[in-house]
C-alpha cells in the first residue's frame, strides 16, 4: 500500500496509527516506530491476539502484518479493516442516565467475554505464536507497590497506607487462581460505539494484550467511569455472564486495577491520564480505600 497518503487518526498518543486504502477500502495502518517490548514481534503478536479473538469479540480483521527490516530502516506494519462507530471518549459523555445503561449494558457484556477467555498461566505474549513468559511480581500487588514508590514520591504517611492498601488487595486476588486474555487498556478511548443502539462495534489497540486476572479488564473499564447507572449496568451485565455478586465483583475488580493504575501514576508527567492516575493513587493512599476518588 501506499504509505505516503496516510492520515493520523485521533486519539491516543503513540501518534503511530493512521488511516490508509485497501483496494478501494478503508484501512487502519499501525506503523511500530517504537514497538516497546515486544520488540520485532509486535505487529505480529498483535495480529495473532486480533485473530484469536475475531468472532468472540468486535476486532478488524487482519490485512497485512510486515515484520521490520532493520538494513532497509522501515518498521513493523499492521494493517487491519476500517470498523464503525463513534469512540467511547466522544460518545459516553453525551448520552443521559438511559444511553449509559445500555451502553454499560453492552461494554459489561464485553468484559465479561474477555474474563472469560482461559489462559494457562500469568505472562506476556513474546511472538506470534502468542507464546507467554512469565512477567516478575505479576502476582505480587505488594512487591510492585513497593518497587513503584520511588516513582510515586508519596510522602512517607500515604506510601505506608498505601502498601497497607496493596496487601489487602492481593489477598482478595489470591481468591481467584484461573487466569484469562486481558486486553489491559479497556478504556473509552479504545471502544467504539455504534451512537443508535450502542452496542459495542470495536475493540481496539491490543498492544498491552496479556494473560492475567479476570477482572483486571473490569477494574480498567470503571477506573474513571463512576457514574452510578453505567457502572450498576457494567456489573449486572458481567454477572449476568461469569456469576458472582456485583459488590464483591467491583471490589476485585478495583484491586485487579491497581497494578496499571499504580504503573500507570508512576509515568505521571506522561500525559494527562498518567497524571490523573496518579491522583487517584494518591487519593487511594490518603484514605485507604482502593475505590477512592
Amino acid at each position: 500500500m501506499d504509505l505516503t497518503s496516510l492520515t493520523p487518526l485521533e486519539g491516543g498518543w503513540s501518534g503511530e496509527t493512521f488511516l490508509g486504502e485497501v483496494a478501494g477500502e478503508r484501512s487502519v495502518v499501525r506503523i511500530y516506530a517504537d514497538p516497546g517490548d515486544r520488540g520485532d514481534a509486535a505487529a505480529e503478536i498483535d495480529a495473532a491476539v486480533l485473530r484469536l479473538v475475531r468472532g468472540l469479540l468486535p476486532v478488524p480483521e487482519v490485512l497485512e502484518v510486515r515484520r521490520p527490516d532493520h538494513a532497509a530502516g522501515a518498521p513493523g506494519l499492521l494493517v487491519t479493516s476500517f470498523l464503525p462507530g463513534v469512540r467511547g471518549d466522544l460518545l459516553l459523555p453525551t448520552l443521559d442516565e438511559d444511553g449509559l445503561a445500555r451502553a454499560g449494558a453492552s461494554l459489561g457484556t464485553l468484559v465479561a467475554t474477555l474474563g472469560g477467555m482461559p489462559m494457562l498461566e500469568t505472562g506476556t505474549f513474546v511472538d506470534g505464536s502468542l507464546r507467554l513468559e512469565p512477567f516478575p511480581l505479576a502476582d505480587d500487588l505488594p512487591a510492585y507497590v513497593e518497587e513503584k514508590q520511588g516513582a510515586l514520591a508519596l510522602d512517607p504517611d500515604d506510601s505506608a497506607r498505601l502498601d497497607r492498601v496493596a496487601v489487602d488487595a492481593q489477598a482478595l486476588l489470591d481468591t481467584v487462581t484461573r487466569r484469562c486474555l486481558v486486553h489491559s487498556d479497556v478504556n473509552p478511548k479504545n471502544l467504539l460505539l455504534d451512537p443508535d443502539t450502542l452496542e459495542v462495534t470495536g475493540l481496539l489497540d491490543w498492544e498491552f494484550a496479556h494473560a492475567g486476572h479476570p477482572a483486571h479488564d473490569l477494574g480498567n473499564l470503571l477506573r474513571f467511569d463512576r457514574e452510578p447507572v453505567f457502572v450498576e449496568a457494567v456489573l449486572t451485565a458481567y454477572v449476568d455472564r461469569l456469576g458472582g455478586e456485583p459488590d464483591a465483583t467491583l471490589e476485585l475488580a478495583r484491586a485487579a486495577d491497581l497494578f496499571a493504575l499504580v504503573e500507570l501514576a508512576s509515568r505521571r508527567r506522561d500525559n494527562p491520564v498518567a497524571h490523573h492516575a496518579f491522583e487517584r493513587v494518591r487519593a487511594i493512599a490518603r484514605s485507604g480505600d482502593p475505590a477512592a476518588t
